[in-house]
Order: structure tokens, then sequence, then C-alpha cells
């Protein structure tokens, strides 16, 4: 398949206009509509897009900042910690289009706070998260002669976007509705299964309940 001379591949422009959590999805998900635009019509879309998190971008309350401390460390460190860094690589293929089309890219979410990613959502009461995205796949379209032709997307291709933090929390809602989750070693574990039984606790709220309140 030949490769379009760059002077006559297509331009194209790549817009983030929402974000909402996915109902009935089988995992916790976000998807994010992207507007693409191309000064020529396109057979075909091979998308990838690379979406960071860029904190430095926003304010933070008080409460927001102590949740963080693990994360960043204290406040006045922040000027140093608090860099961009990577939540997900989604792709999508986007069917052919004349000028304009929106097409979505769906994002899995985990609840494990181990997780940089799930520690900087959770950690926020409201506002919006402060999103880069950075595009890149192959064009597929016709050009000139009537032959298809392929490009690579322009590494310059990016979008910034605000994604409200409910979006996130919707997702977690959806699933996990009131609830959070641990990771702990194979052996902790086995000591609170050990400590649930001897003291006849009816659930794990109750036995970390228990531990937190001191009592043996």
């Amino acid at each position: 398949m030949p490769v379009a001379d760059p002077t006559t591949l297509p331009s194209l422009a790549f817009d983030v206009d929402s974000a909402e959590a996915v109902r009935f999805a089988v995992a916790p998900t976000v998807a994010f509509t992207v507007r693409v635009a191309s000064d020529r019509p396109v057979r075909s879309l091979a998308l990838n897009a690379q979406i960071r998190i860029a904190p430095a971008r926003r304010r933070y309350s008080d409460r927001d900042r102590e949740r963080l401390v693990e994360l960043f460390g204290p406040s006045e460190r922040w000027g140093e910690t608090l860099r961009t860094f990577r939540w997900a690589q989604p792709s999508a293929l986007v069917p052919p289009f004349e000028t304009t089309t929106s097409v979505e890219l769906t994002v899995p979410c985990t609840y494990d706070l181990e997780v940089a990613t799930a520690k900087y959502f959770y950690a926020l009461d409201d506002g919006d998260v402060p999103l880069e995205f950075l595009f890149s796949g192959t064009v597929f379209f016709t050009g000139d002669g009537g032959a298809l032709r392929t490009a690579q997307i322009p590494w310059e291709s990016e979008a910034a976007f605000r994604m409200p933090v409910r979006a996130w929390k919707a997702a977690m809602e959806q699933h996990f509705g009131g609830s959070a989750w641990l990771r702990v070693r194979d052996d902790v574990f086995d000591r609170l299964v050990a400590y649930k039984a001897r003291h006849t606790l009816p659930t794990w709220e109750a036995t970390l309940e228990q531990l937190l309140e001191g009592r043996e």
C-alpha cells in the first residue's frame, strides 16, 4: 500500500468533548468522546491515544492535600513532585468520514489504591482532572489517482481536557457502591482471617473496626 507524500496527507485535528461513566460495563469504565476533523475524506483511522494526568494544572483543597501526601509528599515539595504521569493507552478504529466524526475511547478503571491513578482520583472530592491526550496511529485515505494511501498521525497531534472527577467516581459507584478495596500480602491476610475467626466477627468491616479501636 503506497505511503502518502507529506504534502498530500490529510490534516487532522482532535478535540475531547466529554467523559462519562459507562453504564452496564463489566468493570468500572470511563468513556471519552473524541471529535476528529480532517481537511479531506478519510477511509479509516487506526487511532491510539496516550492519556496523561497533569496534576499541576489544578488547585487543591486542604482535604485534597492531606489525601495526596502519600502520592506527592508534603505540599511544600509539590513544586518538584507534582509531575505529569500516564493513566491509560486506549485505541479505536474510526470508520470512514468526510470532514468530522466522533469516536469513543474507553478506559477501564481500577479501585486498587496501590495504583497511582486510583490514589489520585480517590483523593479528590470534586472539580476536574486535567488530562493530556497524545494521539498516534495510522490514517487511510484515497490519494491522487484513486489509490489507497496511508500515513502516520503526526506526533504533535494532541488535545487537553478537564475530566470531571465525578465521571471516575460514578464508574466506581456503579460497581463498588459505598465500599473500597485494600490489597495486602498473603501472610497479612492469613492473620486477618485467623483474627476474624478467633473473635467470631461477622464481616471484614467489623474486623477492621475492632482492630482500629485497639481491641484485642
